[in-house]
């Protein structure tokens, strides 16, 4: 009996900790789904909300844009540790750490909206009963008393403090996800069976490509709502959705994220550094030693070792031509998609008269969903068609050169700029009709006048008297105009008069859609002309590296680009206390053309980059470039020389 009870103590062992969740790596892969989901929820609400909150604070789109790609500063510091450090720590510590970082950041985003004031715009309904919305008046005097106590509180410690702020908690999150997504493929790829592996590596590719959709959703629910739904009551806000004075309530989406990042958190606490490997019949005291060996035994370098290799192994991997083709073309489509997730909204919302809460519908819900159908059709297309790695690449050249043709039409749909008294098209008057009613420069409260032309604000209108509604107080018609028709007796509607083409937008969302589509075709042929086109011992390093390229080159830059593209088109800005706000009125053609034309610039460099891997991939023989033998279907000899890696000391042959 006592030879039996060891043995009967690791049976009881065994039993018990099969029955604990943490020992099992499919609960972690259905924890990673929720954490990875809940980390692109936050990316998701900050790009849904960047108009607006350019529209709050008075931002530029150059300076929202930099706020964007502000994460990815914390981000590309880090990642080169997170490289060398692998298997040595406790991974889900660290994952469930850097989760509850972001969780803060995102939490630290949406105090701002505490410490501000509340929202202030030309027109609202006040206490005051002689509250002149606005209209033409000679004596000014009360609002220059208004207007400089509007400046104190602009100039408040809490004001100033917003941006700086906000940048920190982008900063703070992307140094809290570093750690995620690394740690948690490796982590899966050690403990689960080779069988499950790319089934649950699949899931989380899947969860990552999705994610960002129910950012955008979120950010449609959440922007629905006024801003300052916490600080006045629903009768004094008198804006409509469509107004271009509308603020919703962006916060709201950073603190449901902020929530459910801390909740997906938790169970990374109780998750062991190492775990039984799926499927292996040991118990879990037996097999963690046993793994822990096997995956600390190739990590025996130090810190300063692999700080010094790190160059050379860099330099070593970019020197494949191919490689280095394919990571510059996987870059163009990058910057497009950073590009386009920041601004997108901003877009549709200018240029056919949507609210931005749609734009995000149409984009989580239309355009991101068909990327991810793109993403799995070229999947499927190399499995069915049996690809090598030149056939990739000219199945990446076909997709991009059908989305060239998809994108270019979208330049030519969009509105012209509507008429804007004194603004587009710009007639100079030094004597205009509102020069009596000494109009404040800042007011913005868009009219249409009844000739159709749209005024700054009621007052720019000339306009004495307005019509309200006697029950909820809003304003329904501005009478006794005397800009409108060109003098007295006109009258004018409260909001802009828009472009008259919103029938331009389902052709718009249609090409826009197809577009996405066809892009995300080349994702998966891509990544597989990387993997195979680099000796097997740098694969995980050329991951590395291309990950890094995306956000030197793309995730960080673009949104600035794209910002400044758009900032270049402004044709007023706002202003307030003496200092330049945002941007009041766009010319709608050159804010069109120039976003989308780096769109059509970055799918010209991603085809360009294409056809130069075919044709390296045609050009170069076996012997003189590894990826040129494998993507041509030839037997390569790892223990043969090749100018991009040194000689294996265990000669092995690979097929392909």
């Amino acid at each position: 009996m006592g030879a039996k009870d060891p043995t009967m103590t690791r049976d009881v062992s065994r039993s018990s900790g099969c029955r604990s969740p943490f020992n099992s790596i499919k609960f972690f892969v259905f924890c990673q789904s929720l954490l990875q989901l809940a980390q692109l929820l936050v990316s998701g609400c900050l790009k849904s909300s960047i108009s607006t909150i350019e529209r709050r604070y008075g931002f530029s789109s150059q300076k929202s844009g930099l706020l964007a790609s502000f994460n990815e500063v914390g981000n590309v510091g880090l990642i080169v540790f997170v490289s060398f450090l692998g298997s040595r720590v406790h991974r889900p510590r660290f994952i469930g750490g850097g989760a509850l970082l972001a969780s803060l950041a995102s939490l630290l985003m949406a105090l701002t909206h505490f410490i501000s004031g509340p929202y202030e715009y030309t027109g609202q309904i006040s206490s005051d009963s002689n509250s002149d919305h606005g209209l033409c008046q000679s004596e000014r005097a009360l609002t220059v008393l208004s207007s400089n106590q509007s400046c104190s509180q602009q100039e408040s410690p809490a004001q100033r403090g917003v941006y700086p702020l906000l940048l920190l908690g982008q900063l703070l999150l992307g140094i809290g996800t570093v750690p995620i997504q690394p740690f948690g493929i490796s982590y899966i790829d050690d403990y689960a069976s080779k069988r499950n592996s790319p089934l649950y590596l699949g899931i989380l590719l899947a969860v990552t490509t999705i994610g960002p959709a129910f950012g955008f959703i979120m950010g449609f629910v959440t922007l629905r709502f006024f801003v300052d739904i916490d600080k006045v009551s629903k009768d004094q806000i008198d804006l409509r959705q469509d107004d271009l004075r509308w603020v919703g309530a962006w916060w709201l989406g950073f603190l449901v994220a902020s929530c459910f990042l801390f909740l997906t958190a938790l169970p990374y606490l109780f998750f062991p550094k190492n775990m039984p490997k799926e499927g292996e019949a040991v118990d879990g005291e037996a097999a963690a030693p046993d793994r822990k060996q096997q995956v600390e035994q190739p990590q025996e370098v130090t810190l300063l070792q692999f700080l010094k290799s790190f160059p050379r192994i860099a330099l070593r991997t970019l020197r494949s031509s191919v490689f280095l083709l394919v990571v510059l073309a996987q870059v163009c489509l990058a910057a497009l998609v950073a590009g386009l997730a920041t601004f997108m909204a901003k877009f549709i919302e200018r240029q056919f008269d949507r609210t931005v809460s749609f734009a995000n519908m149409m984009i989580g819900g239309v355009d991101i969903p068909l990327a991810v159908v793109g993403i799995v059709l070229g999947g499927a297309l190399m499995r069915r068609l049996s690809l090598s790695v030149g056939g990739a690449g000219r199945l990446c050249c076909a997709a991009i050169l059908l989305c060239m043709f998809s994108a270019l039409p979208l330049l030519l749909l969009g509105c012209p700029t509507q008429a804007v008294a004194g603004v587009f098209p710009h007639r100079p008057d030094p004597q205009p009709c509102s020069a009596a009613c000494h109009c404040p420069a800042k007011d913005f409260n868009p009219v249409c006048g009844s000739d159709g032309v749209e005024f700054q604000s009621p007052c720019h209108a000339g306009c004495v008297t307005m019509e309200t509604d006697n029950v909820t107080r809003k304003v329904l018609n501005y009478t006794d105009c005397r800009c409108v028709w060109g003098g007295g007796g006109g009258f004018a509607t409260p909001g802009t008069c828009g472009g008259g083409c919103s029938h331009l937008l389902l052709p718009f969302m249609v090409l826009s859609a197809l577009t996405c589509l066809i892009a995300s075709v080349s994702q998966t042929p891509s990544y597989m002309m990387i993997l195979r086109t680099v000796p097997p011992e740098d694969k995980s390093f050329a991951v590395g590296v291309q990950y890094m390229l995306f956000r030197v080159l793309a995730f960080m830059p673009c949104p600035v680009l794209y910002g400044s593209a758009i900032d270049s088109s402004c044709i007023l800005w706002g202003s307030k206390c003496g200092k330049k706000t945002s941007c009041l009125y766009y010319n709608m053609d050159q804010f069109r053309q120039r976003f989308l034309g780096l769109q059509a610039i970055f799918i010209c460099g991603a085809l360009l980059c294409f056809v130069l891997a075919v044709v390296v991939l045609r050009r170069h023989p076996p012997a003189r470039d590894a990826a040129a033998g494998r993507g041509a279907g030839y037997e390569l000899v790892n223990g043969q020389k090749s100018p991009d890696c040194s000689p294996s000391k265990e000669p092995r042959r690979i097929t392909t």
